[in-house]
């Protein structure tokens, strides 16, 4: 069930479970996986942001603004997604573990976090999305972005079921719900970092069959990807072939009607661990990471004119993140402040154009 604990609006909240009953009402804004003292932002994580974008600026930048941050730092989550009107983020980085089975869920009307019901186990890059007014949860790592499962879920009321399991083990993975199936698009395979591989792995979850199928690849193998669906095409943007080191501006989109991929113009900031989001008829992309950088860039792209323009940056840079647009604001919560998964943050920033 979820219920809200009350807090003042821009501190640390209760989340109603015993693994997190002891940071009530005393999180830093940040928090490390080595050491549980951090208060505050590194230098190191100062000198790697970047906030220029070479796409050409919009006439109205839009501004962004503090919101209640996270119960408590994290990262790694990778993605977020939007049920009746509210934020949920599941999984990641936290207490200096990489395996926690968080559900934190904003509500934008009372500048709120609530608790809701856990996943049945611990992950960080778990794929996310909602689907006839369901909470699915799909894949991720056991381990650091390492040894990835084929686990599902669905939350059903106030449950998380099991459904079928993904063919192959897979974790920073993207859902998009589309015309009554779940796709899963890209992410990555291997349990060490040596081993860890990025996949052109295009797959759909029927809840109806409850099984899946095959479609066709995405072009390039990629994961930690901005995917989301708009106008009847599922768009897949930037990404990491194998490693941050090797970030890509690769943008496609897919007809599923035809079954095709087609390239798109590329995102003008190559990164990954973005978040994505569809705002005024637009794909927002911001934040995400490199190497020795982690970008606050805004970009966003024109799906009639196949343009990007740039936004007014954020913030506090991050990756890992949770986006999502709710009314006329985009909420970014969590996510890295330094390259890799070191650092945790609580930081939520919302971005509007009114």
């Amino acid at each position: 069930m979820i219920t809200r604990r009350s807090f003042a609006t821009g501190l640390a909240c209760t989340v109603a479970t015993p693994a997190l009953a002891q940071h009530a009402g005393h999180d830093p804004m940040y928090s490390d996986l080595r050491d549980p003292r951090l208060k505050d932002i590194p230098p190191q994580a100062i000198e790697q942001r970047v906030f220029d974008s070479p796409a050409p600026k919009a006439a109205q930048q839009g501004r962004w603004m503090a919101r209640a941050p996270l119960p408590l730092p994290r990262s790694e989550m990778a993605w977020a997604t939007v049920l009746d009107g509210r934020m949920h983020i599941v999984g990641g980085y936290g207490e200096q573990r990489v395996d926690r089975p968080y559900h934190h869920v904003y509500d934008p009307a009372s500048d709120k976090w609530l608790s809701a019901p856990q996943l049945p186990r611990g992950a960080n890059h778990v794929g996310v999305t909602v689907l006839d007014g369901k909470l699915y949860a799909i894949g991720g790592f056991i381990e650091q972005n390492r040894k990835p499962d084929t686990l599902g879920f669905v939350l059903d009321g106030e449950t998380w079921r099991p459904i079928a399991p993904l063919p192959r083990a897979c974790g920073a993975l993207a859902l998009v719900a589309f015309d009554g199936v779940i796709h899963s698009i890209g992410g990555a395979v291997g349990d060490t970092t040596e081993t860890k591989k990025s996949l052109d792995q295009h797959i759909v979850y029927d809840p109806k069959a409850d099984g899946w199928s095959i479609r066709a690849p995405l072009p390039t193998g990629r994961d930690h990807t901005g995917t989301l669906a708009v106008d009847g095409l599922i768009h897949a943007v930037g990404g990491r072939v194998d490693s941050f080191h090797t970030n890509s501006n690769l943008h496609h989109s897919y007809d599923a009607k035809a079954d095709k991929w087609s390239a798109r113009a590329p995102l003008p900031t190559a990164r990954s661990g973005h978040g994505a989001v569809l705002y005024r008829d637009k794909i927002f992309i911001m934040g995400g990471e490199g190497t020795n950088r982690v970008f606050g860039q805004n970009e966003a792209y024109d799906p009639k004119t196949d343009r990007w323009m740039s936004y007014a940056p954020m913030l506090t840079p991050r990756h890992g993140l949770g986006a999502v647009a709710i009314g006329d604001f985009i909420h970014v919560a969590g996510g890295g402040p330094m390259m890799g998964g070191g650092v945790q943050s609580a930081v939520h920033e919302a971005f509007t154009l009114g």
